[in-house]
Protein backbone atom coordinates (compact mmCIF):
# COMPACT_ATOMS: atom_id res chain seq x y z
CA UNK A 1 0.00 0.00 0.00
CA UNK A 2 1.05 3.33 -0.55
CA UNK A 3 1.86 6.02 2.19
CA UNK A 4 -0.58 8.64 2.15
CA UNK A 5 0.33 10.67 5.34
CA UNK A 6 1.19 14.07 5.03
CA UNK A 7 4.50 15.45 4.47
CA UNK A 8 5.36 18.13 7.33
CA UNK A 9 8.36 19.34 5.27
CA UNK A 10 6.37 19.40 2.18
CA UNK A 11 3.58 21.32 3.44
CA UNK A 12 5.75 24.05 5.24
CA UNK A 13 7.66 24.45 1.73
CA UNK A 14 4.65 24.42 -0.09
CA UNK A 15 2.92 27.17 1.88
CA UNK A 16 6.09 29.14 0.95
CA UNK A 17 3.56 30.41 -2.14
CA UNK A 18 0.62 30.98 -0.04
CA UNK A 19 1.23 34.65 -0.56
CA UNK A 20 0.10 34.06 -4.23
CA UNK A 21 -3.45 32.69 -3.42
CA UNK A 22 -6.62 34.87 -4.03
CA UNK A 23 -9.68 33.68 -1.79
CA UNK A 24 -13.13 34.60 -1.99
CA UNK A 25 -14.18 33.56 1.16
CA UNK A 26 -18.40 32.74 1.51
CA UNK A 27 -19.28 32.63 5.32
CA UNK A 28 -22.83 34.70 7.08
CA UNK A 29 -21.05 35.12 10.19
CA UNK A 30 -19.29 37.89 11.03
CA UNK A 31 -17.92 36.58 13.66
CA UNK A 32 -16.65 33.60 11.81
CA UNK A 33 -15.40 35.48 8.53
CA UNK A 34 -13.35 37.45 10.72
CA UNK A 35 -11.36 34.57 12.12
CA UNK A 36 -10.85 32.35 9.43
CA UNK A 37 -9.69 35.60 7.66
CA UNK A 38 -7.01 35.42 10.46
CA UNK A 39 -6.09 32.32 9.99
CA UNK A 40 -5.55 32.94 6.68
CA UNK A 41 -3.01 35.87 7.30
CA UNK A 42 -0.99 34.15 9.94
CA UNK A 43 0.00 31.30 6.96
CA UNK A 44 0.63 34.07 4.74
CA UNK A 45 -2.29 34.47 2.92
CA UNK A 46 -3.39 38.16 2.61
CA UNK A 47 -5.83 38.85 -0.29
CA UNK A 48 -8.71 37.59 1.08
CA UNK A 49 -12.38 38.88 0.11
CA UNK A 50 -15.27 38.24 2.26
CA UNK A 51 -18.93 37.43 0.96
CA UNK A 52 -22.13 36.55 3.33
CA UNK A 53 -24.01 34.55 0.36
CA UNK A 54 -23.32 32.20 -2.81
CA UNK A 55 -24.98 34.49 -5.13
CA UNK A 56 -22.69 37.66 -4.04
CA UNK A 57 -19.54 35.44 -4.92
CA UNK A 58 -21.22 34.59 -8.22
CA UNK A 59 -21.58 37.27 -9.21
CA UNK A 60 -18.22 38.63 -8.46
CA UNK A 61 -16.26 35.97 -10.15
CA UNK A 62 -18.62 37.04 -13.18
CA UNK A 63 -15.47 39.45 -13.48
CA UNK A 64 -13.11 38.55 -10.68
CA UNK A 65 -11.04 34.94 -10.45
CA UNK A 66 -9.97 33.85 -7.46
CA UNK A 67 -7.45 31.18 -7.49
CA UNK A 68 -9.73 29.79 -4.57
CA UNK A 69 -13.32 29.79 -2.83
CA UNK A 70 -13.76 28.98 0.70
CA UNK A 71 -17.50 28.18 1.58
CA UNK A 72 -19.58 27.29 4.89
CA UNK A 73 -21.64 24.98 3.85
CA UNK A 74 -25.10 26.48 5.06
CA UNK A 75 -25.62 29.88 3.48
CA UNK A 76 -28.51 32.02 3.78
CA UNK A 77 -29.39 31.73 0.13
CA UNK A 78 -27.71 28.62 -1.16
CA UNK A 79 -25.98 25.82 0.40
CA UNK A 80 -22.41 25.28 -0.64
CA UNK A 81 -22.45 22.36 -1.89
CA UNK A 82 -24.76 24.14 -4.45
CA UNK A 83 -22.03 27.10 -4.96
CA UNK A 84 -20.00 24.37 -6.12
CA UNK A 85 -21.74 22.90 -8.50
CA UNK A 86 -22.82 25.73 -9.58
CA UNK A 87 -19.02 26.80 -10.29
CA UNK A 88 -18.15 23.85 -11.85
CA UNK A 89 -21.05 23.98 -14.67
CA UNK A 90 -19.65 27.01 -15.35
CA UNK A 91 -16.70 27.28 -17.94
CA UNK A 92 -15.34 30.31 -16.48
CA UNK A 93 -14.95 28.30 -13.00
CA UNK A 94 -15.10 25.34 -13.26
CA UNK A 95 -11.13 24.87 -12.20
CA UNK A 96 -11.19 27.28 -9.51
CA UNK A 97 -10.50 25.06 -6.25
CA UNK A 98 -13.16 25.04 -3.55
CA UNK A 99 -12.93 24.33 -0.30
CA UNK A 100 -15.69 23.48 2.25
CA UNK A 101 -15.38 24.48 6.05
CA UNK A 102 -18.28 22.75 8.13
CA UNK A 103 -19.35 21.06 11.15
CA UNK A 104 -21.30 18.70 9.49
CA UNK A 105 -19.89 14.96 9.73
CA UNK A 106 -22.57 13.18 8.50
CA UNK A 107 -21.49 11.23 5.27
CA UNK A 108 -24.73 11.80 3.17
CA UNK A 109 -24.15 15.41 3.43
CA UNK A 110 -20.57 15.81 2.93
CA UNK A 111 -20.04 13.13 0.11
CA UNK A 112 -22.17 15.46 -3.09
CA UNK A 113 -19.00 17.93 -2.06
CA UNK A 114 -16.49 15.14 -2.26
CA UNK A 115 -17.29 13.91 -5.34
CA UNK A 116 -17.10 17.54 -6.28
CA UNK A 117 -13.14 17.75 -6.95
CA UNK A 118 -13.68 20.01 -4.14
CA UNK A 119 -9.42 20.37 -2.64
CA UNK A 120 -10.50 19.95 0.72
CA UNK A 121 -12.98 19.46 3.83
CA UNK A 122 -12.07 21.79 6.86
CA UNK A 123 -14.07 21.00 10.30
CA UNK A 124 -15.49 23.39 12.38
CA UNK A 125 -13.73 24.86 14.01
CA UNK A 126 -10.43 24.01 12.64
CA UNK A 127 -6.68 23.79 13.48
CA UNK A 128 -4.35 26.12 11.69
CA UNK A 129 -2.22 22.51 10.90
CA UNK A 130 -5.54 21.34 8.66
CA UNK A 131 -5.68 24.73 7.47
CA UNK A 132 -1.54 24.43 6.28
CA UNK A 133 -2.75 21.00 4.74
CA UNK A 134 -5.68 22.10 3.09
CA UNK A 135 -3.82 25.30 1.81
CA UNK A 136 -0.84 23.20 0.55
CA UNK A 137 -3.70 20.79 -1.05
CA UNK A 138 -5.21 23.44 -3.04
CA UNK A 139 -1.58 24.78 -4.18
CA UNK A 140 -0.96 21.50 -5.87
CA UNK A 141 -3.83 21.45 -7.76
CA UNK A 142 -3.01 25.36 -8.41
CA UNK A 143 0.29 24.66 -9.32
CA UNK A 144 2.32 22.58 -12.71
CA UNK A 145 4.65 20.37 -10.87
CA UNK A 146 7.40 19.59 -12.82
CA UNK A 147 9.37 16.87 -10.73
CA UNK A 148 8.62 14.00 -12.54
CA UNK A 149 10.30 15.88 -15.78
CA UNK A 150 13.08 17.32 -13.99
CA UNK A 151 13.97 13.68 -13.38
CA UNK A 152 14.34 13.00 -17.27
CA UNK A 153 10.86 10.31 -16.87
CA UNK A 154 8.98 9.65 -20.00
CA UNK A 155 5.63 11.24 -19.63
CA UNK A 156 3.91 11.50 -23.32
CA UNK A 157 3.29 7.57 -23.66
CA UNK A 158 2.47 7.25 -20.15
CA UNK A 159 -1.59 6.15 -20.50
CA UNK A 160 -4.00 6.72 -17.85
CA UNK A 161 -7.71 4.75 -17.24
CA UNK A 162 -9.83 7.20 -15.30
CA UNK A 163 -12.85 5.25 -14.10
CA UNK A 164 -15.68 7.60 -12.40
CA UNK A 165 -19.37 7.73 -12.96
CA UNK A 166 -19.19 11.70 -11.78
CA UNK A 167 -17.79 13.76 -14.76
CA UNK A 168 -16.49 16.28 -12.38
CA UNK A 169 -14.60 13.86 -10.43
CA UNK A 170 -12.96 12.70 -13.71
CA UNK A 171 -11.82 15.83 -14.05
CA UNK A 172 -10.59 16.80 -11.12
CA UNK A 173 -8.04 13.45 -10.93
CA UNK A 174 -7.12 14.61 -14.81
CA UNK A 175 -6.45 18.03 -13.55
CA UNK A 176 -4.10 17.18 -10.88
CA UNK A 177 -2.26 14.59 -13.17
CA UNK A 178 -2.08 16.84 -15.92
CA UNK A 179 -0.02 19.29 -13.39
CA UNK A 180 1.92 16.61 -13.15
CA UNK A 181 2.89 16.37 -16.70
CA UNK A 182 0.53 13.66 -17.76
CA UNK A 183 -1.07 13.85 -20.67
CA UNK A 184 -3.11 10.97 -22.20
CA UNK A 185 -6.07 10.14 -20.41
CA UNK A 186 -9.15 7.30 -21.40
CA UNK A 187 -12.19 8.09 -19.18
CA UNK A 188 -15.10 5.40 -18.67
CA UNK A 189 -18.21 5.97 -16.19
CA UNK A 190 -18.20 3.04 -14.65
CA UNK A 191 -16.30 -0.79 -14.36
CA UNK A 192 -18.24 -2.14 -17.09
CA UNK A 193 -17.01 0.42 -19.29
CA UNK A 194 -13.42 0.03 -17.92
CA UNK A 195 -13.39 -3.72 -18.94
CA UNK A 196 -14.91 -3.05 -22.70
CA UNK A 197 -11.61 0.32 -22.82
CA UNK A 198 -9.09 -2.40 -21.52
CA UNK A 199 -10.03 -5.58 -23.78
CA UNK A 200 -8.26 -3.79 -26.71
CA UNK A 201 -5.68 -0.78 -25.21
CA UNK A 202 -3.12 -1.09 -23.23
CA UNK A 203 -3.11 0.91 -20.06
CA UNK A 204 -0.61 2.21 -17.68
CA UNK A 205 -2.48 3.05 -14.73
CA UNK A 206 -5.52 2.72 -13.59
CA UNK A 207 -7.40 5.23 -11.42
CA UNK A 208 -11.13 4.02 -10.35
CA UNK A 209 -14.12 5.23 -7.79
CA UNK A 210 -15.13 2.40 -5.40
CA UNK A 211 -19.53 3.30 -5.66
CA UNK A 212 -20.35 3.29 -9.44
CA UNK A 213 -23.52 1.59 -11.39
CA UNK A 214 -23.08 -1.17 -13.42
CA UNK A 215 -20.31 -2.48 -11.93
CA UNK A 216 -18.28 -0.89 -9.05
CA UNK A 217 -14.57 -0.31 -7.97
CA UNK A 218 -14.00 -3.70 -6.24
CA UNK A 219 -15.49 -6.08 -9.03
CA UNK A 220 -13.27 -3.72 -11.85
CA UNK A 221 -10.16 -4.69 -9.29
CA UNK A 222 -11.27 -8.57 -8.84
CA UNK A 223 -11.75 -8.67 -12.81
CA UNK A 224 -8.43 -6.84 -13.37
CA UNK A 225 -6.38 -8.83 -11.27
CA UNK A 226 -8.28 -12.42 -11.86
CA UNK A 227 -9.49 -12.36 -15.65
CA UNK A 228 -7.49 -9.35 -17.74
CA UNK A 229 -5.07 -10.09 -19.68
CA UNK A 230 -3.73 -6.80 -18.23
CA UNK A 231 -3.77 -7.97 -14.32
CA UNK A 232 -0.45 -6.40 -13.59
CA UNK A 233 -1.76 -2.90 -14.41
CA UNK A 234 -1.21 -0.41 -11.18
CA UNK A 235 -4.43 0.34 -9.49
CA UNK A 236 -5.26 3.42 -7.65
CA UNK A 237 -8.23 3.87 -5.84
CA UNK A 238 -9.85 7.23 -4.95
CA UNK A 239 -12.84 6.71 -2.74
CA UNK A 240 -15.22 8.57 -0.54
CA UNK A 241 -15.88 5.16 1.18
CA UNK A 242 -15.73 4.74 4.12
CA UNK A 243 -16.19 1.14 5.21
CA UNK A 244 -13.15 -0.22 6.24
CA UNK A 245 -14.53 -3.78 5.45
CA UNK A 246 -15.37 -2.80 2.36
CA UNK A 247 -11.83 -1.26 1.64
CA UNK A 248 -9.52 -3.97 2.88
CA UNK A 249 -11.43 -6.38 0.34
CA UNK A 250 -9.98 -3.98 -2.21
CA UNK A 251 -6.30 -3.46 -0.89
CA UNK A 252 -6.05 -7.85 -0.52
CA UNK A 253 -6.62 -7.54 -4.38
CA UNK A 254 -3.56 -5.76 -4.35
CA UNK A 255 -4.09 -2.42 -5.40
CA UNK A 256 -1.21 0.26 -5.59
CA UNK A 257 -3.25 2.39 -3.23
CA UNK A 258 -6.31 4.11 -1.99
CA UNK A 259 -6.87 7.69 -1.36
CA UNK A 260 -9.67 9.48 -0.04
CA UNK A 261 -12.12 11.99 -1.66
CA UNK A 262 -10.34 14.69 -1.95
CA UNK A 263 -7.10 13.28 -2.36
CA UNK A 264 -3.92 14.83 -1.83
CA UNK A 265 -1.78 15.49 -5.20
CA UNK A 266 1.57 15.36 -3.42
CA UNK A 267 0.84 11.32 -2.37
CA UNK A 268 0.35 10.32 -5.93
CA UNK A 269 3.92 11.46 -7.16
CA UNK A 270 5.60 8.06 -5.62
CA UNK A 271 3.11 6.03 -7.45
CA UNK A 272 3.75 7.55 -10.80
CA UNK A 273 7.67 7.42 -9.86
CA UNK A 274 7.44 3.29 -9.20
CA UNK A 275 5.03 3.12 -12.45
CA UNK A 276 7.21 5.43 -14.75
CA UNK A 277 10.43 3.29 -13.16
CA UNK A 278 8.53 -0.19 -14.12
CA UNK A 279 7.40 1.15 -17.25
CA UNK A 280 10.48 1.72 -18.62
CA UNK A 281 12.34 -1.57 -17.63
Amino acid sequence: MMDISFDREYVVEKLSMAHTLSVFLVEPSVVQARFIIESLKSIGVERVQAFDTASAVIDEMKSTRPSVVISALYLPDMSGTDLVYAMRDNPRTADVAFVLISSETRPQVLEPVRQSGACGILPKPFTNQQLQQVLSTTLDYLTTDNTLLNQHVELEDLVVLVVDDSKISRNYVRHVFENLGIKNFIEAENGLDAVKIMQNTVVDLVITDYNMPEMDGLELVQYIRGKSWQNSVPILMVTSEQSRNRLAGVEDLGVSGICDKPFVPEVIKPLLIKILSEHSR
